[in-house]
């Protein structure tokens, strides 16, 4: 299937919620902020959120440091 994602096209599979989508980047869920159409997607909905085609996904990472 085809999204944006961070303004790039990107092809995944199918069926993936977007729990399903962060393990597949290696990426912890408490460190990122998932935006999907422009709407956030709150953390404790990541694993029933299902990613649909066409979607435009932004993910942004928490960095920390001193």
């Amino acid at each position: 299937m085809n999204i944006t994602l961070n303004g790039q096209d990107e092809t995944i599979g199918d069926g993936l919620t977007v729990a399903d989508f962060l393990a597949t980047r290696d990426l912890q869920p408490i460190r990122v902020a998932v935006e999907i159409n422009e709407v956030l997607v709150p953390r404790k909905t990541f694993a029933g959120t299902e990613i649909q085609q066409g979607d435009r996904i932004e993910v942004v990472t928490f960095v920390g440091g001193g």
